[in-house]
């Protein structure tokens, strides 16, 4: 602490016209603590863009990914379409036994696999966290 004061009696950053050393110690660590805080929030100023902008480019690219994935959670159309056309050319062979009296719906039966649920899972959850550092870092920006 006498350190602290020598220091602070030496500078010349306040003037030494106070009443008494306290008043001039209190001061002179007013100014210094707003010159610490003033640069202490412009640096994480720029950290929180920093973030702010690599959340956003990992969120893009996150959601299209997700989006180019999300075909495999649905059944194929074509194979809809291809078993309607089958059992169309079926009937218009006069073959009525192998047509069936019902359409057949290939996509009753389909499910997705289990790897791409969990990629999927996986995928949503790497997005949230990477909008939840933009939410953040926008909270820490307006602060």
């Amino acid at each position: 602490m006498k350190k602290v004061l020598e220091v602070l009696q030496d500078s010349t950053i306040v003037s030494k016209s106070g009443k008494d050393n306290r008043s001039r110690f209190w001061r002179l660590y007013g100014q210094v603590a707003a010159e610490h805080d003033s640069d202490f929030l412009e640096r994480y100023s720029e950290d929180m863009g920093s973030i702010l902008l690599f959340s956003g480019l990992f969120s893009t690219v996150s959601s299209s990914f997700i989006v180019s994935m999300e075909s495999n959670l649905s059944p194929d159309p074509s194979d809809t379409t291809n078993a309607l056309l089958t059992q169309l050319v079926q009937i218009g062979l006069h073959n009525l036994t192998a047509a069936g009296f019902t359409p057949e719906d290939p996509a009753s039966t389909w499910s997705p696999t289990a790897s791409a649920v969990r990629i999927q899972m996986v995928a949503y959850a790497s997005l949230s966290l990477s909008l939840l550092a933009a939410f953040g870092a926008v909270l820490g920006k307006q602060w």
